[in-house]
């Protein structure tokens, strides 16, 4: 959309490849969808579509395949922009090396796996702030010139989202945000305790909106450490009462509802932390796994807050959250923040927009033989 704004004179293409994706992006979108906006559905195979029924609930198939099934659509293209790595197969399996692919990043975490030698391997990156640039010329090795810190787009699309009390009843709101990845996540062998310790608390509530993507699969497999565990079942005794509530994936899961309206973070990898430091709170972190984490830039962001192991420590962590926060994580808070996320009065989602308008540009002119269509 903010393509559009700036007018930027090329065909711009949303492809989307679920049907859940495909609705948002009408929702979002609006009126642009159809007219200045061209809307294409992808679909898998016949044959991709019985081997994601297969092996789909352990390993993402089908999230492979579907660039197998649409590569005269990929060919078409000039520039692809995409939030995820996987798009690279293009080029790596199947030859697209005249495709340009600009990165836009997911989220802005602290993760290794953000920073690894794949992450060079886009034709440009856009970022959030200096920490994602820097890191990526320090341990991806990427060229600084092809890096432009833009901000954050999706705080443009929040910032009139209205503060929802989700738990009404209860005085100090916990939203408890675990990460998918086995190796880091409290959820598999901390999870069930930390439910425990709000369950008959008339003055606590527990917002648990975990990663989307820790339920969505029957087991979870991680690529960067391999990995393979269960998110398993919440017992409905967890489910009762009114100052818990649990969302494994709406739409409030992602768009900040959550992180806006929550007194306190827990949590231990999602770079959602990060989000919830747009305004600054206490926050808690569970080291379930004994991680050395201190001077560890894969856990910068646990500086934000106490660091506990045992969901046996949350009561008594919560009693000094705000004393903690006021004395000692505050200044952090805003410090990681601006680390993170280059702000401007110019929104991030049309600095984004003249970036990639320039990097097409760019490409249209060493490639004048072919058309300039970015998506």
């Amino acid at each position: 959309m903010a393509l559009v704004e700036i007018g930027f004179g090329g065909k711009i293409v949303v492809a989307t490849t679920n049907a859940a994706l495909a609705a948002e992006v009408r929702r979002i979108g609006g009126a642009h969808i159809g007219s200045t906006i061209e809307h294409v559905e992808l679909e898998p195979s016949p044959l991709s579509r019985r081997v994601d029924a297969l092996l789909g609930k352990v390993v993402p198939a089908g999230k492979l395949l579907i660039y197998r099934d649409n590569l005269a659509f990929f060919r078409g293209l000039d520039v692809l922009v995409v939030a995820e790595k996987t798009s690279l197969i293009l080029k790596k399996r199947y030859g697209l090396t005249n495709l340009g692919i600009v990165h836009t990043r997911h989220g802005a975490g602290d993760r290794a796996i953000g920073f690894n030698k794949a992450s060079a391997c886009f034709d440009h990156v856009l970022c959030s702030g200096p920490k994602i640039r820097d890191r990526l010329v320090q341990e991806a090795g990427m060229a600084p010139e092809a890096i432009t810190i833009v901000g954050y787009p999706k705080f443009d699309l929040v910032r009139e989202t209205r503060q929802v009390s989700f738990l009404p009843t209860v005085e100090q709101v916990v939203l408890y945000n675990p990460h998918p990845s086995p190796h880091l996540s409290s959820w598999y062998r901390h999870g069930h305790g930390v439910f425990e310790q709000f369950l008959g608390r008339a003055d606590q509530g527990l917002l648990f909106a975990p990663h989307v993507m820790l339920f969505q699969r029957q087991y979870v497999v991680t690529i960067d450490r391999l990995t393979v565990d269960r998110a398993g079942e919440i017992p409905p005794r967890f489910l009762r009462g009114d100052n818990i509530k649990v969302d494994l994936g709406s739409r409030a899961s992602t768009d900040m509802s959550y992180t806006l309206s929550a007194d306190v973070y827990l949590g231990d990898a999602s770079s959602q932390v990060y989000e919830f430091l747009l305004r600054p709170r206490p926050c808690i972190f569970l080291n379930t796994h004994g991680h050395e984490w201190h001077g560890d830039p894969n856990f910068r962001h646990w500086t934000a807050g106490e660091v506990i192991t045992r969901p046996e420590e949350l009561p008594q962590a919560l009693e000094r959250a705000e004393e903690l926060h006021a004395t000692r994580y505050r200044t952090v808070q805003q410090d990681l923040f601006a680390q993170s996320f280059d702000l401007q009065d110019t929104p991030s989602s049309i600095r984004a927009a003249n970036a990639v308008a320039a990097f097409a540009e760019r490409r249209r002119r060493d490639n004048r033989h072919l058309k300039l269509v970015p998506a």
